[in-house]
């Protein structure tokens, strides 16, 4: 079960969009894909989840988050395999964990847990909720947004994740992303 949570070693620089639902991770994450000519990871849970609702009506469960953690981890490593410098990640085991510590009373498995702090990303893009709202099957919080927030936001400094806030317009976001990506690769080179 741990070996499947591990991140394997990767020759890229990995950057997380981190944040809420419905702030604009997967845009963006799929903007800076193509921009670096890269691969993005989907958010793995999304299609399980919706997968789910479809066949029984039912939202994320407690003991779905293994396995969302670890088809999660199973795309990140064989994308980082493959990506051109950078790998972009809509999401990551510490997003996870803020979910389930959101929605399951402060709980998380101890080995999700672990790993969500175990693995390392060179920069956290953390969106915020300045975004309009877009319903769907899965999105069920849109007037705690900003207690969700707060629970992105601390899980980052909690864990001295190296992170950016992105406001803004999404030109403004997009910008600004690029500009700390390119700085990352530029101290890389």
């Amino acid at each position: 079960m741990e070996e499947k949570l591990k991140q394997q070693p990767a020759d890229c620089i990995k950057i997380v969009l981190f944040g809420p639902e419905s702030t604009g991770k997967t845009t963006l994450s799929k903007q800076l894909a193509e921009y670096y000519n890269t691969l993005w990871v989907p958010e793995f849970a999304r299609d399980y989840l919706q997968e789910k609702w479809d066949r029984e009506k039912k939202v994320c469960e407690p003991h779905d988050l293994l396995p969302i953690a670890i088809g999660q981890m199973a795309l990140e490593n064989a994308y980082a395999q493959r990506a051109n410098k950078v790998l972009i990640c809509d999401t990551d085991l510490l997003e996870t964990k803020v979910y389930s510590e959101a929605y399951y009373t402060g709980s998380c498995d101890s080995i999700l847990d672990t790993y969500a702090q175990k693995n390392q990303y060179e920069l956290y893009l953390l969106t915020y909720i300045d975004t309009p709202w877009v319903a769907d099957d899965l999105r069920d919080k849109p007037n705690e947004r900003e207690r969700m927030f707060q629970a992105f936001y601390e899980a980052l400094l909690t864990y001295d994740k190296p992170f950016v806030l992105l406001k803004g317009n999404p030109e403004e976001r997009f910008n600004l992303a690029v500009d700390n990506i390119n700085q990352l690769l530029e101290a890389r080179s």
